[in-house]
């Protein structure tokens, strides 16, 4: 019997450490997906998959949370599913290990829930983009004051571009490391204003 954690985070800029910690640790195998939006299916992400394909019957599948496997509700029912028929245990932090039966009815009401809570978000996020951008129009800010939507720039693409040209060896300059160090971006911004103005 091995223990298994599996960990994901939507986002590169967030850390699996928090859900590490919550977890315990002392596991025989760790799997993760970093980057990966909630809204992909279980099975269909990298890490997710490899631990798929290792698991073994006896062995104890340790999660954070419900939507941690799954896109949506059923996707979770599905994968619980498949794992409790391979004889595999399926341990949620705070909830315990999920058996047949009763289990699996607490997993589809929470996976349930989680499911409209997402979508909720969604709704809340969509409004208020909505009237941020109705009052940019007629106004010229948002609600808050800002003068355009999303998230302030904090360098220009192409002045990021040309520093990273001019301080390092050709053809390209400076390294991504260097220039998202220089300006406080990280590395993928960096990649992304680089490739935009190339």
């Amino acid at each position: 019997m091995h223990r298994i954690a599996y960990y994901r985070v939507s986002t590169t800029d967030q850390s699996i450490e928090a859900q590490r910690h919550a977890l315990g640790g002392g596991f025989d195998q760790e799997f993760s997906d970093e980057g990966v939006s909630g809204g992909t299916m279980a099975a269909s992400r990298p890490g997710f998959a490899e631990m798929l394909s290792k698991v073994r019957c006896g062995d104890v599948v340790h999660v954070y949370a419900v939507d941690r496997l799954g896109r949506d509700a059923l996707d979770v029912q599905a994968t619980v599913r498949r794992l409790i028929d391979s004889g595999v245990t399926v341990h949620v932090h705070g909830i315990g290990p999920i058996g047949r039966g009763v289990g699996e009815l607490i997993l589809a009401v929470l996976a349930q829930v989680a499911d409209m809570e997402r979508q909720r978000i969604a709704e809340r996020t969509r409004a208020g983009r909505e009237a941020a951008r109705a009052s940019l129009e007629a106004t010229g800010k948002t609600r808050r004051g800002a003068t355009s939507l999303g998230r302030p720039k904090r360098a220009d693409a192409a002045s990021v571009a040309e520093w990273r040209k001019a301080n390092g060896p050709a053809p390209h300059g400076a390294s991504i490391a260097d220039t998202a160090r220089h300006f406080g971006l990280s590395k993928a911004t960096v990649k992304r204003y680089c490739a935009a103005t190339a």
